[in-house]
């Protein structure tokens, strides 16, 4: 017997969301699971081959793999995030999105630098405070993309972390704690917690509340900005300011 049946969008009846992820990166996917938990989205990943130290030659070296990792991700995606904020800073976000569209030709493309510019326009926050967990290498060619856009950086603070691997196992605490220290900051209307694998997501209603400013990740400003670029309205789907635009 043959059944008959009919085709629906399959799961994610708002949004069918592809994230490429870094394979050193155990944050990003823990951090999206939380926001996206119960919502009517679909988020698939897939890995992109990256080294364990931080530095701008390693970040480089994922431009070759990104058709191949975007390919990876089923076809029909509505938004691909491309999940390295230092990598598409040192790649380029229009370098990003050629790849990337290459084999997701049909879906909007984002990267957390861009997405974090994207974020800050929307809060009206032009004078950041940042705190990064990278060497003065890769810091550098963020503040200097950041600026480019128009966003001043009157202040920064660096765990001075080339390891992947201990990025991700900086205690929430601390992030808080530098969080706090740098919203001090006179004349300072927003911090920016910089890099996917940085556990922002769990201290952010905290990090708001001790400084009275917006707080943004490069996580939360990703997820955000994949769901505007797919048309979907997600106020209050995450902790923070930024939710709420």
């Amino acid at each position: 017997m043959t059944l008959t049946y009919s085709l629906d969008r399959g799961y994610g009846g708002q949004g069918r969301l592809g994230l490429i992820v870094l394979s050193t990166d155990e944050t990003l996917e823990n951090e999206a699971r939380q926001i996206l938990a119960g919502q009517p989205v679909s988020l698939l990943h897939a890995r992109i081959p990256a080294q364990a130290e931080v530095t701008p030659e390693a970040l480089k070296t994922m431009e070759d793999h990104m058709v191949g990792t975007a390919s990876l991700l089923p076809q029909g995606m509505d938004v691909v995030g491309y999940g390295c904020t230092s990598g598409a800073t040192v790649i380029g976000p229009d370098r990003v999105a050629d790849l990337i569209c290459q084999v997701q030709g049909e879906a909007a493309v984002t990267n957390p630098l861009s997405a974090v510019i994207a974020s800050l326009q929307a809060l009206r926050s032009r004078r950041i405070a940042l705190l990064t967990p990278y060497v003065e290498s890769v810091n550098a060619p963020l503040v200097t993309a950041l600026r480019a856009e128009g966003i001043e950086v009157l202040t920064q603070a660096s765990f001075n972390q080339s390891d992947d691997w201990s990025v991700a196992r900086i205690a929430e605490a601390d992030t808080l704690a530098a969080i706090e220290t740098l919203g001090k900051t006179e004349g300072c209307d927003a911090v920016f917690a910089s890099c996917t694998n940085l556990r922002v997501l769990g201290v952010l209603e905290q990090a708001e509340a001790a400084t009275g400013l917006p707080v943004i990740s490069s996580n939360l400003a990703l997820i955000w900005h994949m769901l505007r670029l797919g048309g979907i309205d997600a106020k209050g789907w995450a902790p923070g300011r930024l939710f709420g635009v």
